[in-house]
Parts: C-alpha cells; structure tokens; sequence
C-alpha cells in the first residue's frame, strides 16, 4: 500500500454527531409560531421513526409527532387539513397542539392528547416535506434509501399478515410521490451507516414545473 491508498478507516462511513446536528436545527429560527418544525420524510421502512427518535434524543426529549397518527386506511395521504387544525394552526399561535392518534386495528381515532409549542417538534411519516407542509418547515430531512428497499423493510417488519396492505399503500406512495415530491426540496439526506446515521446536504435539484423556494409568504397553502 503506498501513502496515496486511503485507509480502511477512512473508507468507513462515519456517522453524524446527532447531538452536533440538534445544536444546528436549534439555532434555526422559528418556523411556526415559535416552534422550528423538522420533518423527516422517507419512504415508508426506509428508518424514519428511528431517526427520529435518536434525533428526539439529542434534543433531551423533543416531541415527535407520527404521521401514522393523522392518516386512516380511508385516507392514507388526505391528512393535511387535520394536521393543519390539531398543529399547524395552535402551533402558529404559541398555543400547544392537541391530537388524537388513529388507531389502526380498531379503525378509529383514540383520545386526544396535548404536544407543546416546544422549541423544537419533529414530524415523521412519508409525505413530511409535501409542498402544503413546507410553509411551515425549518428543516427538510430525507432518509435516503430507495423505495424498493424501504418497502422491503417495511414487509419483513410487518410480517405476511400485512401483505396486502403494503400492495396497496405502495401504490398509493407511488402517486403521491410522483405528484408531490418530497427529495428534490431537502435540505438534507440521511443515510445509516453501521454506528449511526450520516447526514449529507440534500440534492439542490428542482424537478420541473415545480417552484425553486419555499414558499414560507403563503400560509394559506395549506388550507
């Protein structure tokens, strides 16, 4: 090996401090109201409930909210008016959010509970960065594995009894990315590596026909 042959440590993918990355997303201005509003968008198995909850962490306790929360079998992607009236709109007052999760078996929304107008919230869940959300957004975080992989993960997760969910929501991913997409407008992608997660600057690509900035002046996008 001569000097110019990198080492194998320095082929090793390192990991981003996530307690370095909370300290950043800290010091971003408000977003809405006086919360920084950080999604993470991914596709679905693709580790963002993980991430999330490590990132949670590095904030000592930052709320999470989970977009599996808002969203019904009947409406897998038609959540955004009740994220709006639970969230964005007391959130954007000073006021503490009050939420109630859909529970998944039993088909129906449980009792409502109360996210403060912390510093700080994090919202998961596959379309976190759609366009009625990005108003309201401090930060975009992609998880940066593919579609095929993620969902992958996801079915080995879920097991065979949820097989035909996944064929269907699969579908529905697929359109709603195809419509609205969430990677071209990250600020950063993240990827797992064996000792962490690796956060890199997002793409800075546009796709066509789609707007260039955030539009943070049009708050009425949403409703």
């Amino acid at each position: 090996m001569n000097e110019d042959t990198p080492r194998m440590d320095e082929l090793t993918p390192r990991p981003t401090p996530l307690p370095r990355l909370a300290a950043e997303l800290r010091a971003l201005p408000p977003s809405c109201g006086p919360v920084r509003l950080v999604a993470v968008d991914g596709h679905a198995g693709s580790g963002k409930s993980t991430f999330a909850a490590r990132l949670a962490e590095a904030f000592d306790g930052a709320p999470v909210l989970h977009l599996d929360d808002f969203a019904t079998h009947d409406e897998l992607f038609a959540w955004t008016g009740r994220l709006h009236r639970q969230v964005i709109e007391p959130f954007s007052r000073g006021r503490a959010a009050r939420c109630a999760a859909y529970d998944w078996e039993l088909r129906r929304f449980g009792a409502e509970r109360t996210v403060e107008a912390a510093p700080v919230v994090l919202v998961e869940g596959v379309g976190a960065g759609r366009r009625e959300l990005r108003p309201w957004l401090a930060r975009l975080l992609w998880m940066d594995l593919p579609a095929e992989a993620s969902w992958a993960r996801g079915r080995h997760r879920d097991g065979p009894a949820q097989s035909e969910f996944w064929d269907g929501w699969e579908s529905a991913e697929r359109r709603h990315f195809a419509e609205d997409p969430s990677k071209p407008f990250a600020d950063s992608l993240v990827r797992q590596c064996p000792e962490g997660f690796r956060v890199l600057p997002g793409q800075d690509e546009t796709p066509n026909g789609a707007e260039a900035v955030t539009p943070r002046d049009d708050p009425s996008a949403m409703r």
